[in-house]
Order: structure tokens, then sequence, then C-alpha cells
């Protein structure tokens, strides 16, 4: 059987080269249930504290662990990256914010919310990044819907659950739009590019996201914008 130290160096290895978050689960499953569970959390948190301070930490994620570079350490490591990343629109980080706050949420929810419709495009790129999905529908005239954020939506940002989404500095109480205070913390977090999407479905110009929108605000970001759903609910408390 395998000892603590040799386990501590397989399970390094693994996490070192893996391309996603490791569970507990596949840790075990990779030591043929040899090592359990109680032991694998000392290992990781061994090895937690032997990077501690380095430009390299291991992060406990809402999928697993995982080591990944130091916030620190971003300024130095994008200048091999010259190219500027990709920013998303205010819309998009808007919906993506009214989800994340009130899910589960229908399309007429953030219509609602925001007052603007919501193109067929802005949910799409927040499908395709990988951090909304479908989880149900609403009993309700259509059965719209409902929307809720992602295990990679929480991994991206570093979070381990949804307890540890930025606090509002709004009580809940006040507008609706005190969920839209998230857009900027949630954007900053958003440094990896988009993936299979127009950029013109999913960026504008941070001048122009200040402006104030028209009723068909998100219907500029593609010829496939829907008008405003007939969906839309009383948004949930």
């Amino acid at each position: 059987m395998m000892n603590t130290a040799e386990a501590k160096i397989v399970l390094e290895a693994a996490l070192l080269t893996a391309e996603q978050p490791l569970s507990v689960g596949e840790m075990r499953r990779m030591f043929d249930d040899e090592i359990n569970a109680d032991t694998l959390r000392v290992l990781l948190d061994e090895l937690r504290s032997d990077w501690a301070g380095r430009g390299i930490e291991l992060m406990a994620l809402a999928s697993g662990w995982r080591f990944q570079s130091a916030a620190k350490m971003r300024p130095y490591l994008d200048r091999l990256n010259p190219e500027k990343t990709p920013r998303y629109s205010r819309a998009v980080m808007e919906t993506l914010a009214i989800i994340a706050y009130r899910q589960p949420v229908t399309r007429g929810d953030i219509e609602e919310i925001r007052g603007v419709t919501v193109a067929a495009t802005v949910i799409k790129v927040l499908e395709e990044r990988g951090w909304i999905e479908v989880i149900g529908h609403r009993e309700a005239p259509g059965r719209p819907a409902l929307f809720a954020t992602t295990r990679s939506f929480l991994d991206d940002l570093g979070l381990r659950s949804l307890e540890e989404l930025p606090p509002l500095a709004d009580a809940p109480g006040a507008a609706p739009e005190f969920e839209l205070q998230f857009a900027d913390a949630a954007r900053s977090a958003a440094s990896a590019p988009l993936l299979a999407a127009d950029a013109s479905d999913s960026m504008i110009e941070p001048d122009a996201a200040d402006a104030p929108e028209p009723a068909t605000a998100d219907a500029e970001l593609s010829a496939d914008a829907e008008p405003t759903s007939s969906d839309s609910a009383t948004t949930p408390a």
C-alpha cells in the first residue's frame, strides 16, 4: 500500500497537470480507493501550505481542487499575451448578475429587472461560456425556462459556493437594480476569452456601456434578437 509521502507526490503531479479541477472522488479513484477522503484532505491542506506565498497556489473550488496562478502574478503573466482580453458587454454582465443573485429566474424575470428586451444572443453567450444552464421550467403559461449558474461559473470566479459571491451594498428590499452591482466584480474575474461566440454578440465599448439604453438596446447585439417574452413573472424574493 502506498504511504502518504508517496501519495502526496502523486497527488501534486496530478493536480499540476490536470486540465480541470479534480474532485476528491476523482482523486480517490486515482489511488484505487487506497487513500480515504480524510487522508486526501490532509494531504491537500499540506500541499496548499507548501505552495503558500509562491506564484502558484492550490485552490478549493466548486467542482474540485486545482493549481492556479496567484492574483498578484496576473500583471506579469498578462505581458506574455499582449492581446487585449475581450470584455463582456453590459447586457451580458447585467444578465449574468441577475441570474447569479436571483436564481432560478426566467428570461422574463431578467427583462423585468433590466427594463429592456434580452436578446437571444446574450443568453447564448453565457450558455456557451458554460456559466448558466436551464435547470427546469416554471409552471406558468408557456412553461418558461429557469436559468441558474453552473459549477464552471463558480470555478472561473474562484469560488466554492454562491455564498462567496461579492456582498451587495444595498439591502434586498431596495430597488431591483441592486443585483447589477455584481457586474463589475464578475467582469474583472472573467479574464478568459469567449468561447465560440462572435465578438459582436458579446462586447461593446466601455463608454457605450454607460449610455442610457432604449427599450430595444440588446437587440443591437444581433439580428436574432427577440421581442420581450410573455413569460415575465414576479421576480423571486
